[in-house]
Order: structure tokens, then C-alpha cells, then sequence
């Protein structure tokens, strides 16, 4: 019944919460209600979850159920906070399958991939705006490396992660120069 219990809460906080930190006022509330964990457990639980890698919400959600009920609880607890989100992709997905020759489809992405576009778009301009201006005036060093990342991306087809070393090690040592930090 404990399973149960622990399955079917970890589902609501999944279907009413939109992950990262909105879950944990739901977690805090069903961990009192059940009584599974005190106040200072879930203290301990959120710091847990917050410097493991990964999302918030399955952290909180495997060490509560393990918390809970052991191993077996920690399982039930990830795949009740996970099945609405498998629950919607897959009926997205059987739905898309179905209809995605259909002329309401077409004419429905024919929105929605414009959309996608402009608002990624707006990501990266917002991000530019943020990363690449600095006191109202542009980061020629920042643009430098961007450009040069972009490049070495795109012609000469590295990899991310090395391209993410790469600018990272070049903006210590030429930020290190310009502003004689001590570089580490």
C-alpha cells in the first residue's frame, strides 16, 4: 500500500508541478502529509538533490522514495514523478504518427515551426545581449571568442565539448591578460 501511496504522489507532484524548484513546495507538502520525512529531512533532501547531477525533480523524487520505502521506493517514486511526462509525449507521439500526413497537421507545424524558430531566436538574442555587452558597450574579446567558436564549429566540424574547453580556457588566459586577474 506504501508503494501505492509513494507511486500516486510523486505522479501528482509530476502532473501538477513544472519540475526544477516549483516541485518541492508539493514534495515538502505530500512527505508532511504521509508523514514519510520531517521538515529537516526534506532540507537534507532538497540540498542532496540540488548538488547531484541531473534534474531537480527526479533527485528529489529517488531520494524521498528511498527515504520512504528503500531501493524499491526510490524506483517507484522516479517513475511516478516521470509517467506524465511519458504519458503526454506518448500520446503526442501516437497522435503526431497518426495525423502527421493530414492537412491540419501540415497547416499546424506550418505555425509552430516559425514559432520554434523565433523563439529560439530570441533566446539567443536575449543571451547575445547579456554575454556580449558589457556596460552598454560590446565584449570585442567575448565576440572574438564566439566568432571563433562558431567557426571552429561549423568549418572544422570539433566537437562541443571540446569546442566549450577551448572557449573556456581562451577566455581565462585572455581575460586573465586584460584585467590581470591571476589565472588559475
Amino acid at each position: 500500500m506504501e508503494y501505492l501511496e509513494l507511486f500516486l504522489s510523486f505522479m501528482k507532484i509530476g502532473f501538477t508541478s513544472f519540475g526544477g524548484m516549483s516541485m518541492i513546495p508539493l514534495i515538502l507538502e505530500e512527505m508532511q502529509t504521509h508523514r514519510w520525512m520531517s521538515a529537516e529531512d526534506l532540507t537534507n533532501l532538497v540540498a542532496i538533490a540540488e548538488m547531484t547531477p541531473g534534474p531537480l525533480g527526479i533527485n528529489c523524487a529517488t531520494f524521498a522514495g528511498m527515504q520512504t520505502a528503500g531501493v524499491p521506493g526510490g524506483i517507484i517514486a522516479v517513475t511516478g514523478v516521470l509517467m506524465p511526462a511519458f504519458t503526454l509525449t506518448l500520446l503526442v507521439a501516437v497522435f503526431f504518427t497518426k495525423f502527421r500526413k493530414s492537412r491540419l497537421m501540415e497547416k499546424i507545424m506550418s505555425y509552430v515551426k516559425p514559432i520554434c524558430i523565433a523563439m529560439i531566436l530570441a533566446v539567443i538574442l536575449t543571451l547575445s545581449r547579456e554575454n556580449y555587452i558589457t556596460d552598454g558597450k560590446p565584449d570585442l574579446i567575448g565576440i572574438g571568442i564566439g566568432l571563433g567558436m562558431l567557426y571552429l564549429i561549423q568549418k572544422r566540424k570539433w566537437s562541443v565539448p571540446k569546442v566549450i574547453g577551448c572557449s573556456a580556457g581562451l577566455g581565462v588566459i585572455l581575460y586573465g591578460m586584460i584585467f590581470r586577474m591571476p589565472v588559475l
